[in-house]
């Protein structure tokens, strides 16, 4: 029978031995000889392991920072800039969506997702002075959407000035939480078109909003500049829609070093009387209305009584446009049916090999 051999290398025997020849003993000095490079080895190994943790991230933080020649980046943002805030990125109902018993809504039904929010954009400006906030749009799901906005700036105790778009309910019934049945807030300053205005001050419980002091209502004028924040002013635009209540505008939003075009909400791009791509040029970045990726999602549904462009309608409008064009779309406002809430779908790809993007949750981009 032939015996095995256990070889350790022993500094003070200066050979390979065996546990037959050495025993024990000879094991417990290997030991106490090679400890103290153990030692130090951890000094040289742990710093390595850290570095290369930290290129990870760095790498994958270099991925989603938005950046510009001649700005500082601090935390992902251009420093001291303000920043938009993406609150939120789906149609009026949301997801779920009530009446919905797809597999899209089912299983968020029972387990409900933080990221599938209302359509709504929010801004925060801090300066020596203070901090500002501002919202386009009181969705539904306002009472999160500010508390991730003041979260996300630092000012907890602001309060933002509200800029709506249209009197459709995704767009504006979150008013109804400044009320004295939840916030019973003071002054909150609302910007709305003439119609709209007067549509908030003639209707209940929205005229209530009004006579309690709850909101200081504002009247906005087409392609008239108006102010956000200190740093940051907006332009509506008319755009054509169903109008039942109200006019119904996009916002061209202007910072101190980029610009942002925001269309929630259109019928279709060739009742414009603008030229899209034109428009695209004038900003850094745009959202633009995504209801539907294409015409199959709502069989069940007449489209003329809900007319929107659809996304591939829209891809398909801008396709000859250079990639730094294309590249500036970011769809926004998708009904519970669109394929593109699905990061892994089909149609999701589609858009990204087209050169377009999807707007997500909590996105930031410096202004």
């Amino acid at each position: 029978m032939v015996e095995s051999k256990v070889l350790v290398r022993d500094c003070q025997f200066g050979a390979s031995c065996t546990l037959r020849e050495h025993g024990w003993h000879g094991l417990r000095i290997a030991f106490f000889a090679i400890f103290p490079f153990m030692v130090r080895l951890r000094f040289v190994i742990l710093p390595c392991m850290l570095s290369m943790l930290l290129m990870g991230c760095n790498h994958r933080a270099a991925d989603n920072v938005v950046s510009s020649p001649g700005h500082a980046l601090k935390g992902g943002v251009l420093q001291n800039s303000p920043v938009l805030h993406v609150l939120g990125t789906l149609q009026d109902g949301g997801a779920p969506h009530m009446g919905c018993d797809r597999p899209c809504c089912r299983n968020l039904f029972l387990r409900p997702a933080t990221d599938r929010k209302v359509v709504s954009l929010g801004i925060s400006d801090e300066t020596e002075a203070g901090g500002e906030l501002a919202m386009f749009e009181a969705t539904p799901d306002v009472a999160s959407q500010l508390h991730a906005l003041q979260s996300a700036a630092g000012l907890t105790d602001v309060l933002p000035s509200i800029f709506l778009t249209h009197a459709h309910i995704g767009h504006y019934a979150g008013l109804m939480n400044l009320g004295r049945e939840v916030l019973g807030a003071a002054g909150v300053q609302v910007y709305a078109m003439p119609r709209f205005r007067a549509f908030l001050e003639s209707n209940g419980p929205w005229d209530q909003l009004v006579s309690l002091g709850n909101v200081e209502l504002n009247s906005l004028q087409a392609d008239s500049l108006v102010q956000v924040t200190k740093r940051v002013q907006a332009r509506p635009i008319l755009v054509p829609h169903r109008d039942e209540y109200s006019e119904t505008v996009g916002y061209r939003i202007l910072g101190p070093n980029r610009s942002v075009l925001f269309i929630p909400d259109i019928n279709k791009w060739g009742l414009w009387d603008r030229d899209l791509a034109k428009e695209l040029a004038l900003v850094d970045r745009a959202y633009l209305d995504a209801t539907f990726f294409d015409a199959s999602e709502v069989g069940n549904r007449d489209m003329s009584e809900i007319p929107h462009p659809f996304m591939v309608e829209t891809m398909a409008l801008l396709s000859e446009l250079n990639a730094s064009e294309r590249a500036k779309i970011q769809f926004i406002h998708l009904n519970h049916t669109n394929p593109c809430l699905s990061d892994t779908s089909v149609a999701y790809r589609q858009v990204l090999e087209a050169g377009f993007q999807v707007a997500r949750m909590h996105d930031e981009y410096p202004l």
